[in-house]
């Protein structure tokens, strides 16, 4: 998918790289027909510029990158530009992001990330601002099958529980851009006290992706979205797919059912 990749590493690159970036998230059906010399005039930045975000992206070559964009145009997926209902609109963006990360979602990471959190000690979880109701949630999930999973949102308790963790403690830290530095601060302590890192991300490249052990990818959005328009669907699929990889490989008859005598205290009858 290469348009989302653009979309993944866009906050880090250079104006100039972004201006690049922008035409062929934009205009990928223009692109795909421009030699590359055609395509820096059109986007009004070099062929040099051209190349950096094609390295960036993981193409060494041009026509390379031209067959993968005119491959993913070929895949069909849900128009949520012209769509002038919104709740089609809102539908169809939702779908599209869903799409992206099961085309591209690395199947063995989520798999060793669930070996990792299934021997854990301790499961921790940091986020910070709309990221955190996505880690309160997973909290709660992985406590529900027995781990001492607990969220932290404020940035001082992070670090400071994390400076004290161990091996065989796990740390999800949860950043939809990547480019948060307390989460990144946060993931960085407890890596160095010796605690296993997963960042969960939609920021290909992005300073969060680089410190921690492990990185699952999510789906990047528009480059112009605001970030209170900017939906954190990815990174509760991602969730999703890694709690049921969890569940799965787990003996959860007698545990549901303790959980579930308890509940009955929680309900009107």
């Amino acid at each position: 998918m290469v348009t989302s990749k653009i979309k993944g590493i866009y906050n880090s690159l250079t104006n100039k790289e972004k201006q690049a970036a922008q035409y062929i998230i934009e205009r990928p059906g223009d692109v795909i027909h421009y030699s590359i010399t055609e395509l820096s005039n059109w986007a009004g930045t070099s062929e040099t510029t051209i190349y950096r975000v094609l390295k960036k992206v993981g193409y060494s070559g041009y026509q390379k990158f031209k067959l993968e964009l005119a491959r993913e145009l070929s895949t069909p997926t849900l128009d949520s530009k012209e769509s002038k209902d919104l709740f089609d609109m809102i539908y169809n963006r939702t779908v599209n992001a869903l799409t992206d990360i099961l085309r591209q979602v690395d199947r063995d990471k989520i798999t060793h990330a669930s070996e990792i959190i299934m021997n854990s000690k301790k499961l921790l979880f940091y986020a910070v601002g709309r990221s955190f109701p996505i880690a309160l949630d997973a909290s709660l999930k992985f406590a529900a099958l027995g781990f001492a999973s607990t969220a932290y949102s404020d940035p001082h308790m992070q670090v400071i529980v994390a400076s004290n963790l161990e091996k065989d403690d796990v740390v999800i830290a949860i950043s939809h851009s990547g480019v948060i530095r307390d989460t990144y601060k946060s993931a960085q302590v407890a890596k160095e006290a010796g605690a296993f890192t997963i960042g969960m991300t939609a920021g290909v490249n992005s300073p969060l992706s680089k410190i921690v052990n492990l990185v699952l990818y999510t789906s990047a959005e528009m480059p112009q979205e605001s970030e209170f328009t900017v939906s954190r669907i990815g990174e509760m699929f991602m969730v999703e797919l890694l709690y049921n990889s969890v569940a799965s490989k787990m003996s959860l008859k007698n545990k549901e059912s303790r959980i579930s005598q308890a509940m009955k205290t929680k309900k009107f009858n």
